[in-house]
């Protein structure tokens, strides 16, 4: 058995001693994709109920048009009509939330609908995320009323309301199921599995540098007929076991959170399963493991440089948003792997991800991201070396 396996084998029974690394590299990831489909298709499914059989309260402006939409509004399950006479005063209780919309009809509305002209309608509403679906409502009752103009004009006209569509639009989605995925998930599963790697990695990085040389074991390994560098690899295979596991516990507790969430929809479960496939997952791997390697090196070099594992964590904390922000802007609409962003760390990572979900890798820019992640993880193996041979950042 070499050295460094000796070393490795000590190293990873003390990490597996601590509970913030078990707790940071296992229970969180593993638990927190499930907790977080649970609470959100619990929580939407839960609003939209509430927000349909809540009563919608529509103000109408007196004036042209208003009896007849508040005749047919007033007429539906679950709607209220109120009365106002004044503008202000409709957009005050808007405002106020004592209405969910007010309905302005143009001055000469009834004219202009009798002389077969076009008018318009004002709604005044609060077009916010948590007030989507009384928007929604209050938009489908104007239709139906638009509907309901319509069809007596043509009564009137003596024509068949049919004369007017003349073309029957159908739109074919030829967007795979993965490419749909992609849209969905895409961004945000690298964004996970980046922060994770760092997460995984980070902690036993500090204990295992800056903790040991506050405990003082450090130096009782060092005066050991071992090999400066094989006591490193040792360290420092640990802790690109621990990111990588980190990552991959995140995997399974996202199946577990998508397979097992009543409230998910079933055609969602069957996109994401349909990419949870050997080879997808081998390169989610190959990615993921340089990107480990980067952050391991990294974060050891810090955590040599640091006095206590206290002072490492100070060191180590203005690097999450180094690390965020990149993976971050992954998730923006139109970003996409090219020859550029391909050279970008953490976000070349970001993108690359989305491709293989996706099912259209470029050839040409994972070869870059590869080649730039070989580089990065290379130049932050070397700088951790030599900061693990200097004497004296190893005992300051």
């Amino acid at each position: 058995m070499s050295t460094s396996s000796i070393v490795f084998r000590k190293e990873l029974k003390d990490t597996l001693r601590d509970r913030r690394t078990l707790i940071t590299m296992i229970l969180f990831p593993l638990l927190l994709f499930p907790v977080m489909m649970s609470l959100s298709s619990s929580f939407i499914v839960s609003h939209e109920v509430e927000a349909l059989a809540r009563t919608l309260r529509i103000g109408v402006l007196q004036g042209g048009g208003a009896s007849g939409f508040a005749s047919l509004a007033g007429g539906e399950e679950g709607v209220e009509v109120v009365p106002v006479a004044d503008a202000e005063e409709g957009r005050n209780l808007v405002l106020a939330d004592s209405l969910d919309a007010l309905v302005a009809f143009e001055e000469g509305f009834d004219s202009t609908v009798a002389a077969l002209g076009s008018t318009g309608v004002l709604v005044y509403m609060k077009e916010t995320e948590d007030r989507r679906i009384e928007a929604g409502r209050v938009l489908e009752l104007l239709d139906l009323y638009d509907e309901e103009l319509r069809e007596e004009r043509f009564r009137t006209l003596g024509l068949d309301p049919s004369v007017c569509f003349v073309l029957s639009v159908e739109t074919v989605n030829l967007a795979t199921t993965q490419e749909r995925l992609a849209d969905v998930v895409g961004g945000i599963l690298p964004y996970m599995f980046v922060i994770f790697c760092f997460m995984g990695s980070m902690y036993p990085a500090i204990d295992l540098a800056a903790g040991e040389k506050e405990r003082g074991t450090l130096e009782t390994l060092l005066s050991s007929p071992v090999d400066r560098m094989q006591i490193l690899v040792g360290k420092f295979g640990v802790v690109v076991l621990t990111g990588i596991s980190s990552a991959l516990v995140s995997l399974l507790g996202l199946y577990a959170g998508i397979r097992y969430a009543s409230a998910v929809p079933q055609e969602f479960v069957d996109m994401v399963m349909s990419i949870l496939e050997p080879s997808a997952i081998l390169l989610l791997f190959s990615l993921l493991l340089p990107l480990t390697v980067f952050f391991a090196a990294l974060l050891l070099s810090i955590s040599f440089l640091a006095r206590s594992f206290k002072e490492a964590q100070s060191y180590i904390g203005p690097l999450f948003p180094v690390i965020i922000i990149p993976a971050f802007i992954g998730l923006m609409p139109g970003m996409r792997l090219t020859a550029g962003t391909a050279l970008v760390p953490i976000l070349n990572v970001s993108l690359a991800t989305r491709a293989i979900i996706a099912g259209k890798v470029p050839a040409g820019a994972m070869a870059l991201v590869y080649a730039s992640l070989a580089v990065y993880a290379a130049a932050a193996l070397v700088l951790c070396s030599r900061i693990f041979g200097r004497e004296r950042a190893i005992f300051r």
